[in-house]
């Protein structure tokens, strides 16, 4: 085995594990990031308490994954959820499983992990260079770097990519690398935004109400159902329960160009049960508390089911019809917020395109790893859990690479 230096472009999480798993091989390694630091939407993903991983078994973890290659979820059992919490103790960083299920560092931050971890990759002998933003190749297979100083060309060597998706541009990740890696015939899935925000038209009633949360919901479309929380903002919805159904809501606005929402405000209340509290209501209330008090809704909540019954012209006295909109709140979606909004990217570099080492099958020598391929999942930990498994599975494979080479 050479002791030539292996190259990583991306300084994010999938681009970290990577270049940490071929320095505890014994091989040198020299990283490139376009930002003046690395680990910023790590970072950003730490902000309300950094969500590692996911303590749920192991065989309902990877139904999390919808529709993708074998290869990612054989990353995953390899690199498991434990894994990453023996990784984290190792770095001076213990976890806890919160209530939910999810996994976070004792700390609730991402920034004592990431300095920890920077910390030992510096240790392990890691070359970082910073302000380094890829261009492509030129004709004679070297890699192309924007820098500060002006374009430079890094000889041709094996690299890995993990280049992220485009969600959160800011922090680095822009998709910029579509351009060059599809002018190889790598197919690669447009990227839209995911775990984001929808659009709603919503009435000048309901912007009295924008950032109330909505609480214990159900949120359903296409047979496809999650609980949990959102909040009513000026565009429209954002929050778990609403990230959870990105994949369901694309594929609805992908067949139909508008989609329906089904939003259920008590999904432990039976229908029936609020029909009959609300017959035997007070007559002297109004309809609006006869309402509230029946199905037992806070203020966003009724302000969102006064908005559902106008927009459908259910008429105050409707008793079952009320009563069926607690349960199943219409909300008409016109699209997504922007990726600029996106906790994550749906679409990227196909793994039709790659062997079982994860390189290129069209370019030898190029690796693929993280949120820049071709995957999509809810928050819940299952973010981070496949770009870590992913960096540290295309890393390995580029060591068999090479050593068959």
């Amino acid at each position: 085995m050479t002791s030539d230096p292996l190259l990583i472009i991306g300084g994010g999480p999938a681009g970290l594990m990577a270049a940490e798993t071929l320095l505890d091989a014994g091989r040198p390694v020299h990283l490139y990031e376009r930002m003046p630091s690395l680990g910023r939407k790590f970072l950003m993903a730490g902000r309300g308490g950094l969500n590692l991983t996911h303590a749920e078994d192991l065989s309902r973890f990877l139904t999390r994954y919808s529709e993708v290659s074998p290869l990612l979820l054989e990353a995953i059992r390899a690199f498991p959820p434990n894994a990453i919490r023996h990784w984290c103790e190792d770095l001076g960083q213990p976890t806890f499983i919160g209530s939910s299920g999810r996994i976070f560092p004792e700390a609730m931050k991402a920034s004592p992990l990431l300095r920890a971890w920077l910390r030992r990759l510096e240790a392990k002998g890691l070359v970082v260079h910073l302000r380094h933003r890829w261009l492509g190749w030129n004709e004679a297979g070297d890699l192309r770097f924007e820098t500060p100083e002006g374009e430079i060309t890094v000889p041709a060597a094996p690299t890995l990519m993990a280049l992220g998706g485009a969600s959160w541009p800011r922090l680095g990740a822009d998709g910029g690398w579509t351009g060059p890696l599809g002018a190889l015939g790598h197919a690669i899935t447009p990227l839209e935004p995911s775990n984001v925000g929808i659009r709603v038209k919503w009435s000048p009633f309901m912007a009295k109400v924008a950032g109330e949360p909505l609480k214990r919901i159900v949120v359903r479309i296409g047979g496809f159902e999650a609980p949990g929380e959102a909040v009513i903002t000026r565009q429209g919805l954002e929050g778990g329960a609403i990230y959870a159904a990105s994949a369901a809501l694309r594929r609805a606005l992908a067949q139909n160009r508008t989609a329906t929402l089904e939003i259920d405000l008590r999904p432990d209340f039976r229908p029936e049960w609020i029909a009959h509290r609300l017959r035997e209501g007070r007559s002297k209330d109004s309809w609006t508390s006869r309402l509230r008090k029946a199905a037992g809704l806070q203020p966003a909540a009724m302000a969102l089911l006064n908005e559902c019954g106008r927009r459908i012209g259910l008429a105050p006295g409707d008793h079952e019809g009320w009563a069926g909109l607690v349960r199943a709140a219409p909300v008409p979606v016109e699209g997504f917020c922007g990726l600029d909004r996106a906790i994550s990217t749906a679409g990227g570099a196909a793994f039709d395109g790659l062997d079982q080492n994860w390189m290129v099958t069209l370019r030898p020598g190029l690796f693929l790893a993280g949120e820049m391929l071709d995957w999509d999942a809810p928050t819940g930990g299952y973010l981070l859990q496949a770009c870590f498994a992913s960096g540290r599975a295309a890393a390995l494979g580029m060591l068999r690479h090479a050593e068959a080479g």
